[in-house]
């Protein structure tokens, strides 16, 4: 009489860890997977090291004003514009492509509590993304101030005032971005519409900014690719004066987007 309860008290006993473990296989199983991480890496470094190649000219051709409002840090880690898009390709694939090819419903099967499968995918791409990302950052900007010392312009190191926060917040934006990505996934279930919702929030809203309401444009301090940005750099903007407060606002939306999606992934059907 107690061998039926035995199973679902077993399945319940089951850990989230062995839940982050599946997604983890089913991750790495991927050829687009890594097919994206490479590409985040090469793109990436390869945007670093072609804009830094003229760097030594055009820093030569600047005002003494100009010259004043150097940045360093944040010129070896505009990277973040294109790896912010890659990044984000990878955390929608985590979500839709079991979509596109009905593994969902084998994973909701195995998995019949969707708010804990949708928590691993999370999970699963903060680490990625965090890893990935924070590298990147690194990676893009020891290569940046190597190639501006070779041409004898101004340059910084990890101990200069400002700059290992800036380049640890890349990588928390970066982070950041893969998590919205992952809650565009989930609402919206298809590739091709979460990457244009992406692509949308990350340049077409900031670069039609000056239309806002005055009313609405407040909101860009908390937005991708504006005030959240601003945490890249070492320079105080007075347009941002409090840069991290500016990328915590974006977190809250990030947060908000995934709740959404958890709300929709429990209660649609596959």
């Amino acid at each position: 009489m107690t061998a039926p309860a035995a199973a679902p008290a077993a399945a319940l006993a089951v850990p989230f860890s062995r839940t982050v473990h599946a997604e983890w296989i089913k991750f790495r199983s991927l050829r687009s997977t890594w097919y994206t991480l490479a590409g985040l890496g090469f793109a990436g470094l390869g945007i670093t090291a072609l804009g830094m190649s003229t760097v030594g000219v055009d820093y030569a051709n600047l005002t003494a004003a100009e010259r004043a409002d150097w940045d360093p840090t944040n010129q070896s880690l505009t990277t973040y514009l294109i790896a912010q898009l890659i990044i984000g390709v990878l955390g929608i694939l985590v979500v839709t492509s079991e979509h596109a090819t009905g593994l969902i419903q084998t994973s909701l099967a195995a998995t019949p509590r969707r708010h804990r499968l949708l928590a691993a995918k999370a999970v699963l791409l903060t680490g990625v993304a965090a890893v990935t990302g924070q590298a990147l950052m690194f990676i893009s900007f020891f290569l940046g101030q190597t190639m501006l010392a070779a041409q004898g312009v101004p340059n910084a190191s990890l101990g200069d005032p400002g700059v290992l926060s800036a380049v640890l917040g890349g990588g928390v934006y970066l982070t950041a971005i893969a998590l919205l990505a992952v809650g565009l996934g989930t609402i919206l279930r298809t590739t091709a519409g979460a990457l244009v919702t992406l692509v949308s929030i990350v340049f077409l809203v900031p670069g039609f900014a000056g239309l806002f309401p005055s009313g609405l444009a407040g909101i860009l301090d908390f937005w991708p690719s504006q005030g959240a940005a601003a945490v890249l750099t070492t320079l105080p903007n007075p347009d941002y004066p409090y840069p991290w407060l500016n990328l915590g606002g974006m977190c809250l939306g990030v947060a908000a987007v995934l709740t959404v999606a958890f709300v929709l992934f429990r209660r649609r059907d596959v």
